[in-house]
């Protein structure tokens, strides 16, 4: 039977889609901007949200979309001109790491009866789980990130080319981060559903950096680090089908991965024979 017959791999490729399209052009921005550490601060968080949610006996999905948001704006405020800093996230990070061991603790001993693979789905996603309604709904929020990302891709990639001549320019560098630290919080949340929030960090980074290698000009890098997102996501649902041993964000990531190490395998060149006499 073909896997589009089923309706949890239909619901599972249509939010993929969407949700690897919003990490692809989230993701060329944070390796751009040499953001990357902050992804792996929200992947982290993202994990202490979900737990913290699922603690107090709220859906998981609030506590993503607001620690994630949250501390993605906080790291923007402690750093300079919006952009977090190394010591600070490194600060922030620990201090969500504790957390997030609080709230493991207090979820396992009082309410991981009701639902005890829960902790499991966060950690390595649960994307062939989805129900049609949460599956729309990730569409929904992917494109609406998709949306304002491209709407502040000029002004942003201006100010992360060289942000002293854009403030100079009248650019609101400071706000600009800001909104954008905000998407990527947002679409680590989201995205923490796909391949959770241990392997998050991968669909985020690795398009992107394949993108930048493969290609210096940034607008033509933007798509296709988005289509690389979207194409890995598409590879490693797939695998995920073909064999049911392999978690679908194992095969999102490893897809990630592969891409991301033959861009540094060098093709060797035709060589054109010298005119003889």
């Amino acid at each position: 039977m073909s896997a589009f017959a089923h309706p949890f791999f239909l619901h599972a490729l249509l939010a993929g889609t969407a949700i690897a399209a919003a990490a692809g052009l989230a993701g060329y921005f944070l390796v751009l901007r040499a953001q990357v550490f902050t992804g792996d601060a929200l992947s982290h968080t993202a994990f202490t949200g979900a737990l913290a949610a699922l603690a107090i006996g709220w859906d998981l999905r609030i506590g993503l979309f607001a620690t994630t948001i949250g501390v993605a704006v906080l790291l923007g405020f402690l750093g300079r001109r919006g952009r977090s800093d190394d010591v600070a996230i490194g600060g922030v990070f620990s201090w969500i790491l504790g957390l997030g061991v609080f709230f493991l603790t207090l979820y396992t001993t009082t309410r991981s009866t009701a639902n005890g693979g829960a902790g499991v789905s966060v950690l390595f996603g649960s994307i062939f789980g989805l129900s049609a309604s949460s599956a729309w709904t990730a569409v929904g929020v992917a494109a609406v990130l998709c949306v304002a990302l491209l709407a502040v891709a000029r002004p942003l990639l201006f100010a992360s080319v060289d942000e002293s001549v854009a403030a100079a320019r009248g650019v609101p560098v400071r706000a600009l981060s800001l909104v954008f630290l905000a998407l990527v919080g947002a679409c680590a949340a989201e995205a923490t559903q796909a391949v959770g929030s241990l392997l998050l960090l991968g669909l985020l980074a690795a398009p992107a950096g394949a993108a930048q290698r493969l290609t210096d000009s940034p607008y033509r890098a933007l798509g296709l680090s988005a289509a690389l997102a979207v194409a890995e996501m598409w590879a490693g649902l797939a695998v995920g089908y073909a064999v049911p041993n392999v978690p679908p964000s194992f095969g999102v990531i490893a897809a990630g991965a592969l891409v991301y190490g033959l861009t540094f395998v060098r093709l060797p060149r035709p060589t054109r024979a010298l005119p003889v006499g």
